[in-house]
C-alpha cells in the first residue's frame, strides 16, 4: 500500500472536511493506507459518522497545531508534537511515502526541506500546482517557494516538471516554455536572458521557447518555468479572475425571467464545463525534488480536493518520480 501522512488540523476546514477527504479515498482506492494525523478525540469524532475498511487508515495522536498565521521557522521548532511536523517526520522517517495538508504554507515550504530533506542533486524544490487551461492543465513551476531563484534553479524545475507531467498527468514529451514579456530570445530580465539558452541546450526536454502570460490560459506550454514571484502572480491572478468572471456569469444568469429559463437549460453543460476549469479536480501543489512527496492543499480545501490530493500521492509514489528525477539531474551540479 502507499502510505499518506495527512495532517488532520492543518487548513480553515478542519478536521472535518479532511478526515472526509480521507475516507473518501480510501473507499475509492484500496492500495491506499492513510495516517490521520492529529488531535485523536476530535479525528474520531468525525470518523464515527463514516463506514470504511479500518484496515486501512490509522490515527496518530498530535497535541499541537500550527496556526496560518505563526513565523514559519520558530513554529517547526517549537511544535514537534504539531499535527504538521509529525507528519513530516514520519515521511522522513519512511514510515509514510507522501505528506498532504491544507495548513500553513510557509511551514510545510520550511519544513519540508529541513525535516524531509532535498532528494540527491535538487538545488531548491519548486512548489508546483496543476492549473487549468482551456483543453486540459498545466505545470507552473514555482508558484509559490523560492522568490529569488537563479537559471541553474529553472533548468532543474524544467527537468523535474516535465518527468512529473509525463508520468503522472500522462503527456508524452510535454512542452516547457519559460514566462517572458515577449516571444523573442532576446526578451526579458536578467533571469529569462540567462535561463533561456540553457533550457535551448536541455536536449532531454521539449522546450518550445517563451510564452506571454495571455497564452498560458489557452494550453500554450504544458509545462510553464517561472520564480516564484512571477509564478504567483500567476496564480493569484488566475484565481481571482475565474472567481470574478463565475460571478459576473451567475449574475447575468439571474437578471430576469428569461435569463433564468435559459440558465435552466444550459445548467448541465454550463456545470460539466466548469468542472474542467476547476483546479481542485487536480490535488494540491506537490513540492518537487524532496525525499518523499509533499503536497499543499489550499488554506480552504474540501473533501474533494483532499481527496484528490491523496489520490495524486498515490500516482506519484507508483510510478517512481523521485528516482527519475535523480536520473534527470545526475549530470547536473549540485548545490
Amino acid at each position: 500500500m502507499i502510505k499518506v501522512a495527512l495532517d488532520a488540523m492543518g487548513g480553515d476546514n478542519a478536521p472535518k472536511e479532511v478526515v472526509k477527504g480521507a475516507i473518501e479515498a480510501i473507499n475509492i482506492s484500496n492500495e491506499t493506507f492513510i495516517y490521520l494525523v492529529g488531535k485523536q478525540e476530535e479525528i474520531n469524532k468525525e470518523l464515527s459518522q463514516y463506514t470504511y475498511n479500518k484496515e486501512q487508515l490509522e490515527v496518530v495522536d498530535a497535541r499541537d497545531v500550527i496556526e496560518t498565521g505563526e513565523p514559519p521557522v520558530m513554529a517547526i521548532r517549537k511544535k514537534k508534537d504539531s499535527s504538521l511536523v509529525k507528519a513530516l517526520y514520519m515521511v522522513k522517517e519512511k514510515k509514510a511515502d507522501a505528506f498532504v495538508s491544507a495548513g500553513s504554507s510557509g511551514a510545510i515550504l520550511v519544513g519540508g526541506q529541513t525535516i524531509v530533506g532535498r532528494l540527491k542533486g535538487v538545488q531548491r524544490p519548486p512548489l508546483a500546482p496543476l492549473v487549468p487551461t482551456m483543453d486540459g492543465v498545466f505545470l507552473l513551476a514555482d508558484s509559490g517557494a523560492n522568490v529569488d531563484s537563479r537559471p541553474d534553479f529553472l533548468v532543474q524545475w524544467a527537468k523535474m516538471g516535465s518527468i512529473y507531467m509525463e508520468n503522472v498527468v500522462g503527456i508524452k514529451n510535454p512542452r516547457v516554455a519559460i514566462v517572458n514579456v515577449g516571444l523573442e530570445e532576446e526578451k526579458g530580465n536578467q533571469l529569462v536572458k540567462e535561463t533561456y539558452p540553457l533550457l535551448k541546450a536541455c536536449d532531454d526536454i521539449n522546450f518550445i521557447g517563451s510564452i506571454e502570460a495571455r497564452e498560458i490560459p489557452y494550453g500554450g506550454a504544458d509545462v510553464v518555468i517561472c520564480d516564484a514571484f512571477v509564478g504567483n502572480v500567476i496564480l493569484k491572478l488566475y484565481e481571482g479572475l475565474a472567481g470574478g468572471l463565475l460571478k459576473k456569469v451567475k449574475g447575468v444568469l439571474m437578471t430576469n425571467l428569461k435569463t433564468k429559463i435559459g440558465a435552466l437549460l444550459i445548467k448541465k453543460n454550463l456545470k460539466n464545463t466548469l468542472k474542467t476549469m476547476d483546479a481542485t479536480e487536480y490535488g494540491g501543489a506537490p513540492l518537487i525534488g524532496l525525499n518523499g512527496l509533499v503536497v499543499k492543499t489550499h488554506g480552504n480545501a474540501k473533501s474533494k480536493e483532499i481527496k484528490n490530493s491523496i489520490l495524486q500521492c498515490v500516482k506519484f509514489t507508483k510510478m517512481n518520480i523521485n528516482d527519475k528525477i535523480v536520473k534527470s539531474l545526475e549530470n547536473m551540479p549540485n548545490a
